[in-house]
């Protein structure tokens, strides 16, 4: 299973992650975030990723024009995009993107489109981090081929994913000592269990 290790503030964090086997980098544009790094900064470690790591940004509630201007800035790759707020206007976007679906029931998965990719991550007030996890049974009999499941994910509960197909796994807090700090062994960990080892 792929995996995204999200909320990468600094350049020995991605290196450890990349050193893990991890697929794809998130660096957290939400300025309120703790997890937040400043899109020069982003760059600096992104231009150092050696080739086949994607990066991607995460952005919340932000207008397309904002999304092109700091992903080009920072190089990102992927945008990873809350809009509850319908701010987004996902035509104009210049870059790849992929919504992230904060779901509050099963119905939120069942109205989804079955062609795109989405985040499938727990409703929470704030926005990523928080640890909370989506109920696995609102997953049964749903076809999770194109959905990344974020959201309260450890290296002890990956297991309990393996019959849903996930096209891959998202994780920030579970593989840290800090907020912002990731874990190594955390990390290495978190990737040999998403492998199934």
């Amino acid at each position: 299973m792929r995996v995204k290790i999200c909320g990468i503030t600094n350049l020995q964090d991605a290196l450890d992650a990349i050193d893990a086997g991890v697929n794809a980098l998130g660096f957290v544009f939400y300025e309120k975030s703790p997890r937040y790094i400043d899109p020069f900064e982003a760059r600096q470690i992104v231009d150092l990723l050696p080739p086949f790591v994607q990066s991607v940004g995460l952005f919340v509630n932000e207008s397309s024009k904002h999304i092109n201007d700091i992903c080009k800035v920072s190089n990102m790759q992927l945008a990873q995009i809350i809009d509850d707020e319908n701010n987004t206007d996902f035509d104009n976007l210049n870059i790849k993107y992929i919504e992230v679906v904060r779901a509050k029931s099963k119905k939120d998965l069942e109205q989804l489109n079955k062609n795109s990719y989405y985040l499938i991550d727990a409703f929470v007030e704030e926005f990523g981090g928080a640890g909370k996890r989506v109920a696995l049974e609102w997953f049964d009999n749903v076809d999770c081929s194109k959905f990344i499941l974020a959201g309260g994910l450890t290296s002890a509960n990956l297991k309990e994913l393996k019959d849903y197909n996930f096209f891959a796994v998202d994780v920030s807090s579970g593989v840290e000592k800090s907020k912002g700090k990731k874990d190594k062994e955390k990390m290495k960990e978190f990737i040999k269990s998403a492998n199934g080892k």
